[in-house]
């Protein structure tokens, strides 16, 4: 194996030499097409305009059709590591538009791993060669854009750890989401990698749909904000954020996952209101270079076939001005799911015509490259739509500077930007404050390390650490566990037991949340192993939810309780009357009526990245003061989905008393709930001025003061509810937020700004403004704990 290694370092040396020899480079420029002479598109003092023309003009259809394709990297479908002489018989001699997650060492992926991966330096010089491959053995040289996931953090072979969007979206602190995305995008950028994909603009309105973990959270001002702030944190980068998935890809009928994932029950107005909010703001404000369009429908039609939703919104509404790149499989289902073409190549026909710029799917780019070709050589898709598509190719390209300097610049600086611990503080500082203290009854928490000697920690999550390792995250990583994080905390200072009680789930499951079974001999054994320790310990910390078999992409529930035998667990534990504390390892709102009830501490931990025992530890025990808030609401039940934030009046009752008590509803955390170990008051809110114009802005302050004993972070939020409109609009509106840290006693003022376009509504004429009437803001800790009230008026 050294020897290998040896071998292919000593390759990538000499091709880079051998490259810088070429007469192709230039002090100043490349000469791409190797004519000697320095055209247009490669002078860099050029319009990037003009450039593109320029390249459009000199390529043949075979040229532009590839830059239309994405090829996925090595051990997906390019079988090869580096370049060979066989490429020259690939489609891909023509070039190709991107290549995705090549040589990352994609977790849980065996045909994926190569020792290209890391040390990073080694990526970086193989992305080099690949890149040189295609400037240097194309005929026009065109430079590849390389793609990457990055929502849990790059997905890369030993990249920063990011927790699960729904843990990032419950810190509720811009900047450090900003922070997360310049993190991202540095170490894509050092690593060769020039697009990203990530952030995920998705609403988690329905929670039995499996990639709730992946979203922020349930409202569309939440998720617009930290969206916005993860794309400019990317780009500053100098790679390209791609948002996804646009549009509507997040309520499947039934909240169903896998091979279904279409059929959105979205009406027009909520539509544009709440599901392209996100996307339309971000564009707006953080002009993100890629958009990744969705495989369903809406109201019929595919997304990735409507010209409506990827040229009429995207581009000529919203603004935006790079490339559409399809999800896996959008092309395809045109034809084989929604049946609205007759084959596959009416089916390229359409997106093409719709506004899709890049197909991306686990097969060959010929699959969609030939029908292509055949589609503009027998005309049924004219010359001039390609090169509109194309052109938005290059335009990226070209803004990437990838025309300019294609090849990372210093390879060996991969190793300092990616070096072990450099970001390990703000991974810490992620998890602590990803952390939600639900339930705190009688301040049992934090625990006391001069009176707690003796803990059992038990829960299947207990010592687990795959949560932390995601699909679209960093891979080969070393995850602190729970267990793992109370026993470095506490050292000698209390005597740690272990019990792991049961499984996550029973033989039976999925089926035993239908059917309930009796406990069979082994899993009554684990249950009373765990009961024999409790009753020694002064404490119980169990620790229990879901693992990544239960919750993520192609995956959806039927129930949200618990899964298999932890109830009964949780319960024999409660039965021994020594205190439970309940930390949640999970991906999505759970239904835990009994444990909300009778477990009086609860800490949710979400999916945290690969600190989050050590920061569940520290919280525990005090030394970190949680102050993150839910960002989805927890229903009572699965049968009063959808109970989410923000929603219409009338349509999720809160007074009892005026309804029919056939039903139980409500729940059992609403949106924007945290508790925190101290506590905080609202004063003086002002707002100014009282009565403002419809294009004016509304300045809102509010004083906060902590009132305990203890330093801790408060996020305060701002909602405004309008009072009478044209139409029917949200009880009320989420509309600012801020996360400050004050010592006891502290008090600092608040301040937000109200712009038009958070008073805005689309009329009963379907035009979107501002309308004449009485507001009110509304500020508080959560969107039920509301603590100052002020109301204004537009005229």
């Amino acid at each position: 194996m050294r020897t290998i290694i040896l071998s292919a370092s000593f390759c990538l040396a000499a091709s880079i030499v051998s490259a810088q020899n070429r007469p192709i480079y230039h002090d100043t420029w490349i000469d791409f097409n190797k004519n000697g002479v320095k055209d247009i598109f490669e002078d860099p003092a050029q319009p990037v305009d003009r450039r593109i023309a320029d390249l459009l003009g000199q390529m043949t259809l075979e040229e532009k059709t590839c830059q239309t394709a994405t090829l996925y990297g090595y051990g997906r479908v390019l079988k090869d590591s580096l370049p060979t002489p066989g490429w020259k018989n690939e489609i891909w001699k023509d070039g190709i538009a991107n290549i995705d997650e090549d040589l990352n060492s994609l977790v849980g992926n065996p045909k994926a791993q190569t020792t290209l991966s890391y040390p990073f330096s080694r990526h970086a010089e193989a992305i080099n060669t690949v890149q040189r491959w295609f400037v240097e053995q194309t005929r026009l040289g065109i430079p590849v854009d390389f793609t990457n996931e990055g929502i849990h953090g790059l997905n890369h072979d030993r990249a920063t750890s990011l927790p699960a969007p729904i843990a990032i979206g419950s810190t509720w602190d811009a900047a450090l989401v900003r922070e997360a995305g310049e993190i991202v995008g540095r170490e894509a950028k050092a690593l060769g990698y020039t697009n990203v994909y990530a952030p995920i603009l998705d609403l988690a309105r329905d929670p039995r749909w499996g990639r709730t973990l992946e979203c922020y959270g349930e409202d569309p001002f939440l998720v617009a904000e930290l969206g916005k702030q993860m794309t400019l944190g990317i780009q500053s980068q100098g790679v390209a954020s791609t948002l996804k998935h646009f549009a509507v890809y997040s309520v499947p009928k039934g909240g169903r996952d896998g091979s279904v994932r279409t059929d959105p029950h979205v009406a027009p107005r909520e539509l544009v209101q709440l599901y392209l909010y996100a996307f339309r703001r971000v564009i707006q404000e953080a002009h993100p270079m890629g958009v990744m369009s969705s495989y369903n429908d809406w109201d019929g039609v595919p997304i990735t076939g409507s010209y409506y939703f990827l040229t009429e919104l995207l581009r000529e509404k919203f603004g935006f001005d790079g490339y559409v790149v399809s999800d896996s499989d959008a092309v395809e289902y045109l034809f084989t799911k929604h049946h609205v073409a007759a084959t596959y190549k009416d089916a390229v026909r359409q997106v093409m015509e719709a506004g899709l710029d890049v197909r991306t799917n686990f097969t060959s780019p010929s699959t969609f490259i030939e029908p292509l070709r055949q589609l503009v050589r027998d005309g049924d898709l004219s010359i001039h739509t390609l090169d509109k598509r194309v052109a938005d190719v290059l335009r990226v390209k070209f803004r990437l500077g990838l025309f300019d300097q294609p090849y990372v610049k210093d390879p060996k600086k991969a190793d300092e930007v990616l070096a072990p611990g450099r970001t390990k503080d703000f991974m810490v500082k992620m998890a602590r404050e990803s952390l939600v203290l639900l339930k705190n009854e009688n301040n049992l928490l934090p625990l006391d390390k001069q009176k707690v000697r003796h803990i059992l920690v038990t829960g299947p999550l207990a010592k687990e650490t795959s949560y932390a390792i995601s699909r679209y995250g960093p891979s080969h990583l070393s995850p602190i566990s729970v267990e793992a994080g109370l026993r470095n905390y506490l050292g000698t200072a209390a005597t740690i037991d272990y019990a792991k009680g049961c499984e996550i789930v029973d033989s039976a499951w999925p089926e035993s949340e239908l059917i309930p079974t009796p406990l069979n001999t082994t899993e009554q054994a684990g249950i009373d192993e765990a009961v024999t320790k409790a009753r020694n310990a002064d404490v119980i910390i169990a620790v229990l939810g879901e693992d990544e078999k239960r919750v993520g992409e192609g995956m959806s529930r039927t129930g949200l309780d618990l899964p298999g035998r932890q109830k009964q667990l949780l319960q024999a534990l409660q039965a021994t009357g020594r205190p439970v504390v309940l930390v949640l390892i999970n991906g999505q709102p759970l239904t835990i009526n009994w444990a909300n009830r009778y477990i009086p501490s609860i800490l949710e931990a979400w999916f945290p990245n690969s600190f989050g025992g050590q920061a569940i530890a520290e919280t525990l025990f005090g030394e970190n003061n949680p102050g993150g808030k839910l960002t989805v609401t927890f229903p009572k039940t699965t049968g009063e989905i959808e109970w989410n934030f923000p929603y219409k009046p009338g349509s999720q009752p809160t007074d009892k008393k005026k309804e029919n008590h056939t039903s139980v509803f409500g729940p059992i955390y609403p949106f924007g709930h945290g508790l925190s170990y101290t506590s905080f008051s609202y004063s003086n809110l002002t707002v100014t001025p009282l009565i403002q114009h419809p294009q004016g802005d509304i300045t809102v302050a509010v004083d906060i003061t902590n009132t305990g004993n203890r330093k801790g972070d408060e996020v305060v939020q701002l909602y405004v509810n309008d009072e009478v409109s044209s139409v029917t609009v949200y009880e009320q509106q989420l509309r600012g937020f801020q996360r400050i840290t004050l010592a006891p006693g502290e008090k600092r003022t608040v301040q937000f700004t109200l712009r038009p376009d958070d008073l805005s509504l689309i009329d009963k004429d379907n035009v979107w403004r501002v309308e004449p009437g009485k507001f009110k803001v509304l500020i508080g800790s959560s969107s039920t704990d509301i603590k100052q009230i002020q109301e204004f008026e537009i005229r």
